[in-house]
């Protein structure tokens, strides 16, 4: 096995270890870039010399006893969204051609402290504006779409040209290019993860959050993000010290796992369902009680995502929108320009729906512990299918196919993960999200990870060809 197909915790047990050094494993993910990013087109940028300085230098600290912890020493790529001191943030567009960070990010402060070595910035859909990464094709297929809008740090992890990565997520932007590239994808609780110095798309929606190639590698990455910062004036929630998982998995005797009867298994592909019902068949054998839900407030979701992000997004990207829209790209800015129509009746109405929403899901979670469901109802698309029609003889967009199941998370500020539980008949990874209460992810990893080591998983957890 190379150095680079090993997953976050296997190479930082080798690091611990001394049996691994870091130079090595991040020697390794380097020329995997090189060998593999010229066909998927994962990174904005490739910081090589600077990621073997810190390679260099975090093998000299733990030479010296200074071992920082798991992160120390492990090759990791930002998604171009997230600032870095020195390094332009691009947000894949030409709007940000000039841009320059001036300070880092709260999470690039936070890896930085932790050892971890920066590999580069990797492409989102243009500001994150997007479902698809239009520049970045799948891992496992070229010809398909690599998800978005965080497809670029989604298929370095899965292609071995970055042992972790961190994406953003406003409605499914981690957990759809997870999911469709088979990884495992955490969308943490609202203000768990701090945003300070991440380009904004909808501030009330948006999260920070990690791509691994498994449950317990996405605990490690989230041990060292989460919790306050004292750089950020609005101050993220306050964490525990870690999330531990069990070494073998765990018994989920008397997790009450709810299953919905309506939304999450509407208009999705029988291949998904099939896949996301063996899973649930799966946690039950591991204890677990199933328990039947009805999602509160199905028909509003749409209404209200878009309700609260095409008004929000309009008013961060105001001035440039109006000095250089020629720079936006045609499907990003009609979005934008959309923006201007929404009134403040609207984006007040959309705020009172969104709250009402989170009261009835918080009631939910009175009779389950974690909700779990496809993550995306379809697996990845071509990369010139544009609309996706269902057996009922409805039509949607793939976007809106994509966001569908992702958004709900998103509006009530919920926990969800995504972990890969089978593939389709073209060997396309299938996701299943698992929700949880509000800073309650020791429960949601504690779940995906259960599954995660049974015998029927790890069908797409290694490193894609």
């Amino acid at each position: 096995m190379h150095p680079y197909e090993l997953t976050l915790a296997e190479a930082a047990a080798a690091v611990a270890a001394r049996r691994l050094s870091p130079v090595e494993l991040t020697e390794s993910v380097l020329q995997r870039i090189g060998a593999v990013d010229e066909r998927l087109g994962a990174y904005v940028t490739v910081t090589g010399e600077a990621a073997r300085a810190a390679a260099a230098r975090a093998e000299r600290e733990i030479a010296a006893g200074r071992y920082r912890g798991p992160l120390h020493g492990i090759p990791f790529a930002l998604k171009d969204l997230i600032d870095v001191a020195g390094m332009p943030t691009t947000a894949s567009s030409r709007v940000r051609a000039d841009h320059r960070a001036r300070a880092d990010s709260a999470v690039a402060r936070r890896l930085s402290t932790a050892g971890a070595v920066l590999l580069g910035k990797t492409h989102t859909h243009e500001f994150g504006y997007g479902l698809t990464t239009p520049q970045t094709r799948n891992a496992w297929d070229h010809g398909r779409v690599a998800g978005g809008s965080s497809g670029g740090s989604a298929v370095a992890v899965a292609a071995g040209a970055a042992t972790f990565a961190l994406g953003t997520d406003t409605g499914g932007s981690i957990r759809v290019p997870g999911a469709l590239n088979g990884l495992v994808g955490l969308k943490p609780t609202y203000d768990l993860v701090s945003r300070d110095g991440v380009t904004a798309l909808s501030w009330s929606l948006d999260h920070v959050g990690p791509l691994t190639r498994t449950v317990r590698d996405a605990a490690l990455v989230l041990s060292a993000l989460a919790g306050p910062d004292g750089h950020d004036p609005a101050g993220p929630r306050t964490a525990p010290t870690g999330y531990p998982l069990p070494g073998d998995g765990g018994d989920l005797t008397g997790l009450r796992v709810g299953v919905p009867v309506d939304y999450y298994f509407d208009r999705v592909a029988p291949e998904v369902e099939a896949a996301v019902r063996g899973a649930l068949a799966r946690l039950a054998d591991l204890g677990a009680d199933l328990v039947d839900v009805e999602i509160p407030m199905t028909r509003y979701v749409q209404a209200t995502q878009w309700g609260l992000m095409v008004p929000e997004a309009a008013a961060y990207h105001e001035r440039t929108l109006r000095t250089v829209p020629q720079l936006y790209a045609p499907d990003v800015r009609v979005l934008l320009e959309a923006g201007a129509l929404v009134s403040a009746g609207d984006y007040l109405r959309a705020q009172r729906s969104r709250t009402l929403m989170r009261r009835e899901w918080l009631r939910l979670f009175d009779r389950i512990d974690v909700l779990a469901a496809p993550t995306v109802p379809m697996t990845a698309a071509p990369s010139d299918q544009e609309t996706v029609q269902w057996p009922d003889g409805s039509t949607e967009t793939v976007s809106d196919a994509y966001v569908r199941l992702c958004a709900p998370a998103n509006l009530t500020g919920l926990p969800s993960l995504t972990l890969p539980v089978g593939r389709d008949d073209s060997g396309l990874p299938i996701g299943m999200q698992v929700i949880g209460r509000p800073l309650d992810e020791v429960t949601v990893l504690r779940t995906g990870h259960a599954y995660e080591s049974t015998e029927a998983a790890g069908c797409c957890s290694k490193v894609s060809p």
